[in-house]
């Protein structure tokens, strides 16, 4: 794995849009080493795709400056200890590389959104759209790394026509240090990216308990991540003892 990304202990609290903001992360750091905040959209088409979500009931951030959002809600967590991150997404270029510089002096990582779904970020050219339009992709990392931020991408598994352990491989070449997978429900793609790739592997989708996080552990994942029960201190509780002991043991293998 790369030596870029790294955080204790190895679980993370996976963005949530609408809810996944500085509150949510402090909230969740008694638990989790990383918290990935967003997602939020960055540049016109993005954020009318966000609006459209909004008329339908689902809860987005829509900020009237999304870079001073972004800048506000890491300097919010300035106290806290959690390794910071945010899922961005954009139609462009430009935008990434500005929340990359912003991510960088907060000593934040950057996460690239490939991995939503809804039709209408996927009509304007993001999230899932990214999977099948690798050059794109790996545009915005490159572009994101030439800043120094530590950048990664959130892919979801179970894509037609998408092979993820090649993508990965060609974002781990654009300057990618970390790729943050939704497995669905193919949980072995995790070792698949992982023999494929030196990346940072963060495995993600159904992370509930110690069978949960040894599957992943099994399959390589160099971390785990909790979606829509990051709010939940129950769950986060059980999840974080599951990774005290799971890592541990492969520790000791």
């Amino acid at each position: 794995m790369t030596g870029h990304t790294s955080f204790a202990p190895p679980l993370a609290l996976a963005s949530l849009s609408g809810e996944a903001d500085a509150d949510w992360a402090r909230a969740g750091a008694a638990y989790a080493g990383g918290a990935f905040l967003g997602g939020i959209a960055l540049d016109a088409d993005s954020r009318a795709a966000a609006r459209d979500l909004v008329e339908r009931d689902r809860s987005e951030f829509l900020p009237d400056d999304p870079l001073a959002f972004i800048d506000r809600e890491l300097e919010a967590l300035a106290d806290v200890p959690i390794q910071p991150a945010f899922n961005v997404r954009s139609a462009t270029a430009e935008p990434i590389a500005e929340a990359a510089r912003i991510c960088r002096d907060r000593d934040a990582f950057l996460e690239i959104n490939a991995h939503c779904r809804q039709e209408e970020l996927c009509a304007v050219g993001c999230g899932e759209t990214l999977l099948r339009d690798s050059d794109r992709l790996a545009e915005y990392v490159d572009r994101a790394a030439e800043t120094g931020v530590t950048v990664g991408v959130k892919v979801r598994a179970e894509v037609p026509g998408v092979d993820l352990p090649a993508l990965a491989r060609e974002l781990e070449r654009a300057g990618a240090d970390f790729v943050h997978v939704d497995a669905m429900d193919s949980e072995s793609v995790i070792a698949d990216v992982v023999d494929a790739t030196d990346l940072f592997v963060i495995a993600n989708n159904g992370v509930r308990d110690d069978e949960t996080v040894r599957e992943y552990v099994e399959y390589g994942a160099d971390a785990v991540s909790v979606g829509r029960p990051s709010d939940n201190p129950g769950v986060l509780e059980r999840v974080r003892a599951a990774v005290d002991r799971q890592f541990r043991i492969e520790t000791v293998q």
